[in-house]
C-alpha cells in the first residue's frame, strides 16, 4: 500500500487534492443542457471505477497488507462508517450540483465549500487536534465573512436582472403581466445544505479510520465509493421525480444523453476521487509526515478558489453583474484565501 512518507510528499498530496477538486465541476458546466439529476449518475460511476483501480493498483503497492486484507481484519462497524460517510457525501455533493445548476460554480462552491470548510476543520481538531487551534479558528472565521460576501454578491446580482427582466417585460407585454421572479435563495440554501453534508462526511472517514486495527485509506476509498454508487440508486430518482428545477424525469432521459455528456459525467467523478483518495492517503500518513485530517482537508478546500476562479473567468458568471456585485465577489475570493492560509499555516506553527 502506498502512503507518502515526507511531509513534503504529503503536501503536494493535499495539493492535488485542491487541483481535482476545484476542476471537476467543469465537466458539469461542461455538459451544457444536460441535467445535473443525469449527470449525477455518471458522476458516481466514475467515483466507483476511479476506486477500483486505484485500490486494485497503489492499494497492493508497497506493503505487505493489502487494501483487501485491510478490510478484512478491520471492524464491521469501520466498514459501516466509511461506507456512510460516502452516502453523506453523495447527498451533499447532489445538492451541491444542484446549486452549481441554479446559480453557478462561483456561488456554490464559495458558499458550500466554504461551509463544509468550517465544519471539517472543527470536527477533525476536536477528533484528533494538530495545527494551532487559533489559527484554525480564525481561519474558519474568516472563511465565514467569504460566505456572507459570495450570497450577498449572488442577490445583488439576481436583484439587477429581476429589474432587467421587468423592463423588458414593460416594454413588450402590452397586457402588464408580471414576469416570474428569479429565485435568489434557492442556490444559497441547496449550497448551505449540501456544506453541512459534505463538511459532516470527513469526521466519519477519520471515526472509521480509528479503532483498535486502524483502517487504511484505500480500504476507506474503497468503501466510501461504494457507499456513493449505491446511493445514488436512491437519491437521484428521488430528485428526477422531485426535481429541485424544471420538471420531472423519466429514467429513459438518461439512455438519451449524448456520448460526450455521459463521458463527462465520468470523468468528474473520476477526477473527483482521485482528489479524495489523495486527502484520504495524506491523512493517514506517519506522524512525522502528517500534516493533520483537518489540515489535509482544509488545503483540499482551496480547491474552493480555483472554482470560483473557474466560474469568474472562464465561464463568466458575474460578467454582466452590477460593479459591487463584483466587487464583493471577489473580496469574497480574498476573504476565503486568508482563511485557507490561516488554516494552512496553523501545524507549522505548532510544530516550532
Amino acid at each position: 500500500m502506498n502512503i507518502p512518507t515526507t511531509y513534503t510528499t504529503a503536501l503536494l498530496l493535499s495539493i492535488f487534492t485542491m487541483i481535482c477538486w476545484g476542476s471537476w465541476a467543469n465537466t458539469a458546466k461542461a455538459a451544457g443542457k444536460w441535467r445535473f439529476e443525469l449527470f449525477y449518475f455518471d458522476f458516481s460511476i466514475g467515483v466507483l471505477l476511479c476506486a477500483i483501480v486505484a485500490c486494485f493498483s497503489f492499494g497492493y503497492l508497497g506493503s505487505e497488507i493489502t487494501f483487501v486484507d485491510n478490510v478484512t481484519i478491520v471492524r464491521y462497524s469501520q466498514i459501516g462508517l466509511s461506507g456512510l460517510a460516502g452516502v453523506v457525501f453523495n447527498l451533499g455533493n447532489i445538492l451541491l450540483v444542484g446549486a452549481i445548476a441554479v446559480a453557478g460554480i462561483s456561488v456554490a462552491f464559495p458558499v458550500g465549500i466554504g461551509l463544509a470548510l468550517i465544519l471539517g476543520v472543527v470536527w477533525s481538531y476536536f477528533l484528533r487536534p494538530q495545527g494551532h487551534p487559533a489559527l484554525l479558528f480564525s481561519g474558519a472565521a474568516v472563511v465565514a465573512l467569504a460566505i456572507i460576501a459570495t450570497s450577498i454578491a449572488y442577490r445583488e446580482m439576481l436583484y439587477m436582472k429581476d429589474k432587467e427582466i421587468r423592463l423588458q417585460a414593460a416594454a413588450t407585454n402590452p397586457k402588464g403581466v408580471r414576469p416570474r421572479k428569479l429565485p435568489k435563495w434557492k442556490g444559497i440554501v441547496l449550497g448551505l445544505a449540501g456544506g453541512v453534508l459534505i463538511g459532516s462526511f470527513y469526521p466519519l472517514v477519520e471515526m472509521a479510520r480509528i479503532d483498535f486495527i486502524e483502517m487504511n485509506a484505500y480500504a476507506i476509498g474503497f468503501m466510501f465509493a461504494v457507499g456513493v454508487f449505491a446511493s445514488s440508486f436512491f437519491f437521484v430518482p428521488v430528485l428526477m421525480n422531485l426535481p429541485i428545477q424544471g420538471d420531472p424525469l423519466p429514467f429513459k432521459t438518461y439512455l438519451n444523453g449524448s456520448l460526450k455528456q455521459h463521458l463527462l459525467g465520468i470523468f468528474g467523478g473520476v477526477i473527483w476521487f482521485a482528489g479524495a483518495l489523495a486527502s484520504f492517503v495524506t491523512a493517514g500518513a506517519p506522524e512525522d509526515a502528517q500534516v493533520g485530517p483537518g489540515v489535509a482537508y482544509a488545503v483540499g478546500q482551496g480547491a474552493t478558489l480555483m472554482s470560483t476562479l473557474w466560474g469568474l473567468l472562464y465561464w463568466k458568471e458575474f460578467a454582466r453583474a452590477p460593479p459591487r456585485s463584483k466587487s464583493l465577489i471577489w473580496a469574497a475570493l480574498l476573504l476565503y484565501a486568508i482563511g485557507l492560509g490561516l488554516v494552512a499555516s496553523a501545524p507549522m506553527l505548532a510544530k516550532k
